[in-house]
């Protein structure tokens, strides 16, 4: 709803505030801001003062914070609205508290601001607000007009609480970009699978109405995954089986989340059948055929088709043809037969982004993107990561030179001087071997074997390899370090397993 400042001050400023905040930093320059914009400001610094402060007095509005000593502040809600049902209220919360979330929106409140406070959402917030209490005033005084008032209310709070459904879907979409932000990979994936649920849906032959339900729970059919750790959700390789129990998780979460919200139960059924098949081979209830509804069976064609067209670092994309041979050998196993035959027909034509991959592109991609393919040790890329892009290379032929670095006795070495001296050798070897090829790719493989990878545009220096071990006879002078080279066509290595052959 468009505003303007002087608008919201010629309403609000006749109207009483409560205030409620245990951090009195926060309070002094929040409390400061609303004193310009209504008429008192009461301030409370937990749920027991303010309800104190509640009985003695009457206010227009009563803004919270949620965390507070002795009362929070939606037990406090709890109270007041047990008292007056027509309370308006305002929680001011940090994102994150998705159970305080739910349990706000539960208790009828009339907005939810995020911390920290953006006060231009706060201002908009306060203008819807203070309109309705404004409209309400002047409801009151029009008694004769009863059936006329009536009328007019039912219409005035129909809007009102559309504008509240929009806000906490709003919210909900939010946490939903926060998910999917965590990494490239899963970025827009839940936005791809609506898409394409709508899509099938409409080739269904479904309502509007059902098609736009539908598209809701396709967005918000992960919403769960803002439970699972980073280490699982990020993790650019195959998962273990306990890794993969506690990711399934996911369905169970966002199922409660949801269940809580009465305008979202429908969803909330929808996304937790989501990963049901039909042959009872799917969780989290191992439902069977009719007893999965179809919206869901329509969700979970959609999001393999998304998961299987797009690149992952463990497994290579499909084809759109691929995709769907693949989900039609699945009909009447996990997928209803006339859901596949639609899917089949709506889906041939989609033009697939093929520059969605899960390779580090930002800083902060690359970051996260260390702590699964990084060796721990050195800080160079790992066996696990020179398989993909040995496998990756078969197709895009990047590299055609592979060169391994041995270094000669180090086992010798670890025996005499010890385990911690020698992993100082590898560390100032690693860093030797980064400062002498500041552009290229470099492995460690094994315990004293390194892998530089080259192409026929800037081969591999074999010179300084006598560097390299000019630097060792230095600093280490029992080591020394040899060099094996071999072109990737010729030797056919397209990955780890063909290059063992040669180590």
């Amino acid at each position: 709803m468009m505003f303007k400042m002087n608008e919201l001050l010629e309403i609000s400023l006749s109207y009483d505030v409560l205030y409620v905040e245990d951090d009195t930093d926060i309070a002094t320059s929040f409390i400061n801001y609303l004193k310009k914009i209504f008429n008192k400001v009461s301030y409370a610094k937990n749920g027991e003062e303010g309800l104190s402060l509640y009985s003695k007095d009457a206010y227009d509005l009563i803004i919270t914070d949620i965390q507070m000593p002795i009362m929070n502040g939606l037990e406090m809600s709890r109270k007041i609205k047990e008292t007056n049902e027509e309370q308006n209220i305002i929680i001011i919360s940090a994102y994150s508290d998705i159970s305080k979330f739910t349990e706000s929106i539960k208790l009828g409140v009339d907005g939810y601001i995020l911390k920290p406070v953006n006060y231009s959402d706060l201002n908009a917030t306060l203008f819807k607000v203070v309109n309705k209490i404004k409209k309400f005033r002047e409801h009151s005084s029009y008694e004769k007009n009863l059936l006329a008032l009536v009328d007019e209310k039912v219409e005035e709070n129909t809007q009102l609480q559309m504008e509240k459904i929009s806000n906490y879907e709003q919210t909900l979409f939010a946490l939903i970009d926060i998910i999917e932000n965590r990494d490239t990979y899963t970025g827009k994936h839940s936005l791809r699978v609506a898409k394409y649920s709508r899509l099938i849906a409409q080739g269904l032959g479904y309502s509007v109405r059902e098609c736009d339900e539908i598209y809701k729970a396709g967005i918000l059919h992960d919403i769960g995954k803002i439970a699972i750790p980073d280490s699982l959700l990020l993790k650019p390789e195959k998962l273990a089986d306990d890794e993969y129990n506690l990711i399934k998780e996911h369905v169970q979460i966002g199922f409660h989340m949801l269940k809580q919200i009465p305008m979202l139960s429908k969803i909330a059924d929808i996304i937790h059948c989501h990963h049901e098949k039909i042959d009872g081979s799917g969780y989290p209830n191992a439902l069977v055929k009719s007893e999965i509804p179809i919206e869901a069976n329509i969700i979970a064609i959609a999001d393999a088709f998304d998961s299987m067209t797009t690149n992952r670092i463990y497994k290579k994309r499909k084809s759109v043809v691929e995709a769907l041979d693949e989900i039609e050998s699945l009909k009447e196993i996990h997928y209803r037969e006339e859901i596949v035959t639609v899917a089949r027909k709506v889906l041939s034509t989609i033009t697939l982004d093929e520059s969605i991959n899960q390779l580090p592109e930002t800083s902060l991609e690359k970051a996260r993107f260390s702590y699964f393919y990084n060796d721990r040790l050195t800080g160079l890329y790992n066996d696990t990561y020179l398989n993909y892009i040995l496998i990756e290379n078969k197709s895009k032929t990047k590299y055609d030179t592979i060169n391994i670095i041995s270094i000669e006795g180090f086992y010798a070495y670890n025996q005499k001087f010890g385990w911690l001296k020698g992993n100082q050798v590898l560390v100032n070897v690693s860093d030797e071997l980064s400062r002498l090829y500041t552009q290229s790719d470099i492995f460690r493989i094994h315990a004293g074997d390194f892998v530089i990878l080259s192409s026929s545009e800037k081969s591999f220096d074999v010179n300084i390899i006598n560097g390299l071990n000019k630097f060792l006879g230095t600093s280490i002078n029992t080591l020394t370090c040899d060099i094996r080279k071999f072109l990737i066509p010729e030797k056919k290595i397209h990955s780890i397993v063909d290059l063992e052959k040669y180590l």
